[in-house]
């Protein structure tokens, strides 16, 4: 499989390759084996936990747990706070990068030269289209749209920030449509 070309249009910057209309949880090893994935590359901060909340799910590790067996995993965050991104990552026993400043590539291109994997191996999963998306996009990696983890705890939960992203991306071109029921 070619990495993607360099020059993109907006829209195709912004289109995900896998939408699963759910949360990462429902990103199983079957999943993986089709798109033939060896590694992932996780946001943290409401892809995996809810921004509200200081720590990883039990349902969260053992979703990591399911995983392992079958990919390399790293946490690439944008947040710059140490404590809590290295609390996380310490639950799920995982490495992680903070103040990656996505859609940059250089903190992703170093998970992945970690992972020692071709980049098109490797997916870069996240909730926003214009960070985590964009990114691993120009990058060359297989990119997963996730939708945001819910703090339980709270009843109505907002995602301003993420539906005018999906609306500007529309807009710019990306279909947004699932690719693939799960």
């Amino acid at each position: 499989m070619l990495s993607k070309p360099s020059r993109m249009s907006w829209g195709k910057l912004l289109q995900p390759d896998l939408m699963l209309g759910n949360s990462v949880l429902t990103l199983t090893p079957e999943v993986l084996r089709q798109h033939n994935l060896k590694g992932l590359v996780l946001d943290v901060d409401d892809t995996l936990v809810p921004f509200s909340m200081p720590e990883a799910s039990e349902e969260l590790r053992q979703w990591v747990e399911l995983l392992r067996p079958t990919v390399e995993l790293w946490l690439v965050s944008n947040n710059l706070s140490q404590n809590r991104i290295s609390r996380i990552a310490r639950s799920l026993n995982l490495p992680y990068i903070l103040g990656a400043q996505k859609p940059s590539r250089r903190k992703l291109r170093q998970a992945t030269e970690a992972m020692n994997l071709p980049v098109h191996q490797i997916a870069m999963v996240g909730d926003r289209l214009f960070t985590d998306v964009l990114a691993g996009n120009r990058l060359g990696m297989f990119t997963v749209l996730v939708e945001p983890m819910l703090n339980p705890a709270r009843k109505k939960q907002r995602y301003h920030i993420r539906n005018f992203e999906v609306w500007l991306s529309k807009i710019l071109g990306a279909t947004l449509s699932p690719k693939e029921e799960l």
